[in-house]
């Protein structure tokens, strides 16, 4: 075994869940993550804990999916087992990385969002929990990177191995600029002028924890605040599809009309699932430079520095004051504005980021 397959497990038990002796466990990664799954439950004997091993298999869902999906708009059920399984869970270790990164894009998204609605149960109680979402290295993910497969090993391996609390310090920053404030204009190019309320709210730092790599800052926009236009100008991969040139007007909060020059349908799928599904949930801020390549890979790309997402959908209830609204979705779906150019960030009328760099570094003009 790779001796960075240990330490990632060790990471992941100490630093992102803080397993305890009694705890019970699930850990769930398709079989190509065998190997972390492997010295996942090494670490988690040598801690006293209890672990349940559940097979993420994409091909398997995707049989599930198409079996189901042909008997009507709502042909899935709340399955109470797997309700039961969290319920009883204090910590839960998910990895990506199947082999094949298509695996479901034959699945027609009115399914995938029937699917999503019946499972929100579910992922509400996993997400109440202790938990990371990691990623183990494999061909299928190297290849959608454009990577070779030990070039990608090694992307991930060192991203996870960061100095966490170097990057929590420097993170932090942001954190005071956000936590107290009232508005945020996010500005690129000539397409995204966007402006949201935050007031009320909370900031958190993302080091490492619930995701490994981690390296933003988030909050979540009061509801019916956000306003304006944004073109999310780098792709994402939901679906096994790729989405590309993505743009969406906001109007009182919702999404009032939307474009992509690829694949459109899945974003019909997406903000078809739910009413709370044409709301963004999240702003995420991404302060990663260590993640410095584009992979088709959102726990990777929306850390990587010289970005902001927003995410439509759920958002953390740890960010929403006790004042605001929550807004509640079956889904989270996070898109992308490359900040490096000609793109502020202004918070409260103050600029603090412009082409990338923030106001508290040494470079900020």
């Amino acid at each position: 075994m790779d001796p960075r397959i240990r330490e990632h497990a060790e990471l992941i038990a100490d630093h992102s869940t803080q397993v305890e002796a009694g705890e019970n466990v699930v850990i769930a990664m398709p079989r190509e993550a065998e190997e972390l799954a492997v010295a996942l439950h090494e670490v988690v004997g040598d801690r006293g804990a209890n672990p349940v091993y559940l097979n993420n298999s994409e091909r398997a869902s995707r049989a599930f999916l198409r079996a189901r999906g042909e008997d009507g708009d709502e042909p899935f059920e709340t399955p109470d087992h797997q309700l039961a399984l969290y319920e009883e869970t204090d910590v839960v270790i998910i990895a990506r990385g199947g082999a094949n990164v298509s695996e479901q894009s034959d699945v027609v998204p009115e399914t995938t969002a029937a699917y999503r609605r019946a499972m929100q149960p579910v992922l509400k109680e996993r997400l109440s929990k202790r938990w990371c979402l990691t990623q183990f290295p494999t061909s299928g993910h190297a290849q959608l990177a454009g990577m070779s497969t030990e070039a990608y090993e090694n992307f991930v391996w060192d991203a996870v191995s960061l100095d966490w609390d170097a990057q929590r310090e420097h993170q932090a920053e942001m954190v005071d600029i956000l936590d107290g404030a009232d508005e945020v204009r996010v500005k690129s190019g000539a397409e995204t002028d966007v402006t949201m309320s935050i007031a009320g709210n909370t900031t958190l730092n993302d080091y490492g924890e619930k995701n490994l790599p981690g390296g933003e800052v988030f909050t979540a926009p009061v509801r019916d605040s956000v306003e304006g236009e944004v073109h999310f100008d780098m792709p994402l991969y939901r679906q096994g599809r790729e989405i590309e040139g993505v743009r969406v007007r906001f109007e009182d909060g919702r999404v009032d009309s939307y474009s992509a020059e690829r694949n459109e349908e899945v974003l019909d799928g997406v903000f078809d699932t739910d009413e709370g599904a044409r709301y963004l949930g999240e702003l995420g801020i991404g302060m990663n430079r260590s993640i410095d390549q584009f992979t088709y890979n959102m726990l990777f790309d929306e850390k990587m520095g010289d970005t902001v997402h927003m995410a439509v959908g759920a958002a953390y209830e740890e960010c929403v004051g006790e004042e605001n609204e929550a807004n509640e979705s079956a889904e989270h779906v996070d898109m992308i504005v490359d900040m490096s150019e000609d793109s502020v960030i202004e918070v409260d009328g103050e600029v603090v980021q412009r082409d990338g760099t923030f106001v508290f570094e040494g470079d900020f003009e």
